[in-house]
């Protein structure tokens, strides 16, 4: 997945200043290198690294935490900080009757998530309609026809035709009815004049409500340069980044979303017309970082059918590191669904379920086969077995395994990850607040990770 190789060393920063004694010069210093060869290895922008890493040392230098905050999270808190001022604020797509323009070069999946805010825009319940305007692409008229045809939504284009005005004002003619009018235009190998030019004609006749540059998460240094000269063009208003479900390094094209200061709308994790999420810049850091993600654990809850009574008293059994067996089992019942623990894993990174590692297709659905043996054998437990785990010994798991058909292996396999489980959610606990802040969220029904404040 792209920004796996930041992800992992990002995380491994968080741990080593959550394991620190105490926070010095020296520390900071570390830290502040730590984050320069993690952010330089992802492709993100020279400048905007040291800019970073200045502020960082100068912050963790010069500011104390507050009251009941240890040096430690606030470090944390200042890093959480600075990098979401390179994904920016996030700003969500109107859902009103507009025009607009999608920029990009060759090969940026452009056409593609013409198609996905097609479909979303009609998800929504607006009308929506796709215009084909790429005039120099062998296939692109045929490909946004078939495109509109798989989304259910009305196409024009003219085939042959060499003028995008032309094209664009009687589309937009045609469409006169229709809310929501995309505009697939012409894209380059490389920024050339003439497609400068071209797109910049295009805004100056229609004037359209959004200009989106559509930009590859792989992309590398190059994305920032194009972004300026594309902005410096035609005035982006948004971006849509994609290709993030494949392995590239991510961090170009997030420079270039900071060098022209335009909000990220969505991004594109699949080649199925359903792959566009839209992109909450707060819920990613979070998630990049090993913070956990609320919103996501609540959404996993939610689907369970339970009550968000029984969610907060399931999650406080979880994060106080006290639950037992017994705990673990009806949870286990309640989430050994493939959709939900993928979710969990997502939503608790720092935490370590059974089968779990690097977690793909197969390793979820290893994990779900080990829960069910699991819960197999605790089947075979007895109710003081399952309340007090620390309890059972060798007889004990003698006596169990024969019960349930294991071997005596899969019972120690299964208290020592229940125990692992156990030591890896009370060090998510260590975040002071986390608790009453994810209790406050499910009382006032808001399932968004709003700030960082309290973690």
């Amino acid at each position: 997945m792209v920004l796996e190789g930041l992800a992992g060393s990002l995380r491994e920063t968080i741990r080593k200043i959550s394991r620190a004694s105490y926070i010095d010069k020296d520390t900071i210093k570390e830290v502040s290198k730590e984050l320069q060869r993690a952010l330089l290895k992802a492709d993100v922008n020279v400048k905007l690294v040291l800019e970073l890493s200045s502020t960082l040392e100068r912050r963790a230098t010069e500011e104390k935490p507050p009251a009941g905050m240890t040096e430690q999270d606030y470090m944390i808190k200042i890093i959480y900080e600075e990098l979401l001022k390179i994904l920016g604020e996030d700003s969500k797509i109107r859902l009103t009757e507009q025009t607009i323009m999608l920029v990009g070069l060759y090969g940026q999946g452009k056409t593609t998530s013409a198609g996905k805010l097609a479909k979303f825009f009609h998800r929504k319940g607006l009308s929506v309609g796709l215009i084909a305007a790429d005039i120099h692409r062998p296939g692109a008229y045929d490909q946004l026809e078939q495109i509109a045809r798989q989304v259910n939504v009305p196409f024009y284009g003219e085939r042959n035709v060499k003028d995008p005005i032309r094209i664009i004002r009687n589309g937009l003619a045609e469409f006169r009815e229709i809310k929501v009018k995309i505009i697939d235009t012409s894209g380059r190998d490389s920024l050339n004049q003439e497609l400068i030019e071209e797109i910049k004609g295009i805004k100056r006749e229609f004037n359209p409500d959004e200009v989106l540059l559509v930009m590859d998460a792989t992309i590398g240094q190059q994305a920032g340069p194009q972004a300026q000269t594309i902005n410096e063009a035609v005035g982006i208003t948004g971006v849509i980044i994609t290709k993030m479900d494949g392995t590239g390094k991510g961090g170009g094209a997030l420079s270039a979303v900071a060098s022209i200061h335009a909000p990220v709308y969505f991004i594109g994790t699949g080649e199925h017309m359903d792959d566009l999420e839209v992109f909450n810049a707060k819920k990613f850091l979070s998630r990049l970082l090993g913070l956990g993600d609320l919103e996501t654990l609540l959404e996993a809850f939610k689907e369970t059918e339970i009550t968000e009574e029984e969610a907060e008293e399931s999650m406080n059994r979880l994060m106080s590191g006290k639950f037992n067996l017994k705990d673990m089992y009806d949870i286990w019942e309640k989430f050994a669904q493939p959709g939900i623990m993928r979710k969990m894993f997502d939503a608790l990174p720092l935490a370590k379920m059974p089968g779990a590692g690097k977690i793909g297709s197969d390793d979820i659905e290893n994990a779900q086969n080990k829960l069910n043996s699991y819960r197999v054998i605790m089947d075979s437990m007895t109710f003081f077995e399952l309340e007090h785990p620390e309890e059972i010994n060798a007889k004990r798991i003698s006596r169990i395994a024969r019960g349930s058909g294991k071997d005596e292996n899969d019972v120690r396999n299964l208290l020592r990850e229940f125990k692992a489980m156990k030591n890896n959610l009370k060090a998510m606990k260590g975040n002071r607040g986390f608790k009453k802040l994810m209790r406050n969220q499910i009382k006032a029904g808001n399932f968004g990770l709003e700030n960082i404040e309290g973690l």
